[in-house]
């Protein structure tokens, strides 16, 4: 099939919600292009959103750590999104942007003209001097890549609620990969903001997820088929590969498949027991690893799992994986594991690893990536079409 072919499939599916893992170079944002030339209204009109690689073009970093005292500035160029702008807050972005516990503050720089939406949005932290606690001052600073797309996607999150597009283009959502550069910690409350968007979301329009990213799409498909909500989107989610195979792409179910992202999952766990680096976000995927092995030993609680492994009181203890691996424990409760929560992590993943017998290579922790290199030269704001 082509990628217009996929993304009819896509728009023909009764499922409401459909999460697909992609590799890199099969298409993902190719595909997002041809579900909205698919999808168009009869005047040509968008019907839906979307989120993805374009959408991110329209917002230009000014963080080069050399400018020394220079506040970081984001440009946005101008789009057809910016008449949106007026009606969108400082505070609309933060309410999105605390779930990441951001270090930093934001202020807009409007247009001269306010009907040409935002400017541009400086960041700086804010520092007392030691001898005039009442004099404060911005202090320039650097943002990571991961800090940068984590921002624009909390600023396309509060745009979602602006009223005037998203409302009116409401016949689907299409984000596409809004994870490059994270951490897992970052990934993690990422798919809860997702999986957010899609309950409030499935049932009026529907939602197309895509990403390159395991532990992500692990975390989704979870929730979907078997979190604590999966009795109401199992019947209305479709979880998928999009392959491409001597040219062809093709929607693969994962429903009568082996997935191997157990695999990938298990070597982010080892990584974090072995550098002594365990949070409580990693409850949620150890759990993820123990249904999928009783997914595969044909059993349907995970608490047959811990007993085969040697855990006792096995159903006592599954329900405090569940407890820990829930999304809100995680928001409210921080990352930081208690000593008896850190022990029961440790119990069950050695028993796991000494019971199954998986070869993981991932002893020692991966070391960190090379700085992303810095954008040195900075386009002209131009008018550019809005995603």
């Amino acid at each position: 099939m082509t990628h217009i072919e996929v993304a009819k499939e896509i728009r023909d599916a009764k499922e409401k919600i459909v999460l697909i893992y992609a590799f890199n170079a099969t298409g993902k944002t190719r595909l997002s292009v041809a579900y909205k030339d698919t999808t168009k209204d009869e005047d040509g009109s968008h019907a839906g959103v979307y989120y993805n690689a374009y959408s991110e073009d329209i917002f230009v970093w000014q963080n080069d750590p050399g400018n020394d005292g220079e506040i970081i500035r984001l440009d946005i160029r101008k789009s057809s999104l910016n008449r949106f702008h007026s009606s969108l807050s400082e505070d609309d972005i933060r309410e999105k942007l605390n779930r990441f516990r951001p270090c930093y503050r934001f202020e807009f720089i409007p247009h001269e003209n306010p009907e040409d939406g935002i400017q541009a949005i400086s960041f700086f932290y804010e520092q007392a001097e030691e001898d005039d606690p009442t004099n404060i001052s911005k202090v320039s600073f650097k943002i990571s890549r991961g800090e940068e797309r984590i921002f624009i996607w909390c600023f396309f999150l509060a745009l979602f609620e602006v009223e005037g597009w998203a409302d009116k283009q409401s016949s689907h959502f299409f984000i596409d990969d809004p994870v490059s550069s994270l951490d897992d910690h970052n990934i993690f409350i990422t798919a809860s903001t997702l999986f957010d968007l899609i309950e409030e979301h499935f049932e009026k329009r529907k939602v197309i997820i895509t990403t390159h990213h395991l532990g992500l799409f692990a975390i989704l498909a979870d929730w979907l088929k078997r979190g604590d909500k999966a009795s109401k989107f199992n019947k209305k989610a479709r979880v998928c590969i999009l392959s491409a195979k001597d040219g062809n792409l093709a929607l693969e179910t994962g429903s009568n498949d082996v997935f191997l992202y157990h695999l990938r999952l298990l070597q982010v766990l080892e990584q974090a027991y072995a550098s002594d680096g365990v949070k409580s976000f990693h409850f949620a995927l150890l759990r993820q690893v123990l249904e999928n092995i009783a997914s595969f030993l044909g059993v349907g609680q995970f608490s047959y799992v811990l007993e085969q492994v040697g855990i006792t009181n096995p159903d006592e203890v599954a329900q405090i994986i569940n407890m820990l691996s829930h999304k809100k424990v995680y928001y409210f409760e921080g990352d930081e594991l208690t000593a008896d929560s850190k022990s029961l992590f440790n119990s069950v993943f050695t028993k796991i690893k000494s019971k199954y017998n998986f070869v993981l290579h991932a002893s020692v922790p991966a070391p960190a990536p090379a700085p992303a290199p810095i954008l040195a030269v900075v386009p002209a704001p131009e008018k550019v079409s809005a995603p």
